[in-house]
């Protein structure tokens, strides 16, 4: 079993940028793919991006392709998301969630994704 929390959420204007890190946590070692999605209020939960356990590949969503990066420190377990350019809709709450079955590949459904963080609010102001 994963245990992933989120940090670095926040209000930020429109231009701004913010940073999310995922820590992952487990009793017993086993690699994972990480992917990034977002929920605002009464949408469904899209996919951002994911990156597989030796960062070799990573996945973008088109809307965020060229202003988000992903990134991760297995030494630290934590994954990284850097979002530049942030836009209004942008706004949502963010989860990272880990793929264990995987770790090579970077899945970009929901339901691939076995463990899940509680979500960070990221608000971006216009």
């Amino acid at each position: 079993q994963v245990q992933l929390v989120e940090s670095g959420g926040g209000l930020v204007q429109a231009g701004g940028s913010l940073r999310l890190s995922c820590a992952a946590s487990a009793r017993t070692f086993s690699p994972y793919t990480m992917g990034w999605f977002r929920q605002a209020p009464g949408k469904e939960r899209e996919f951002v991006g994911g990156i597989n356990w030796s960062s070799s590949r990573t996945d973008y969503a088109d809307s965020v392709k060229g202003r988000f990066t992903i990134s991760r420190d297995n030494a630290k377990n934590t994954v990284y998301l850097q979002m530049n350019s942030l836009k209004p809709e942008d706004t949502a709450v963010y989860y990272c969630a880990a793929d264990t079955l995987r770790p090579w590949a970077v899945a970009t459904l929901s339901h691939e994704y076995r463990y899940w963080g509680q979500g960070t609010q990221v608000t971006v102001s216009s």
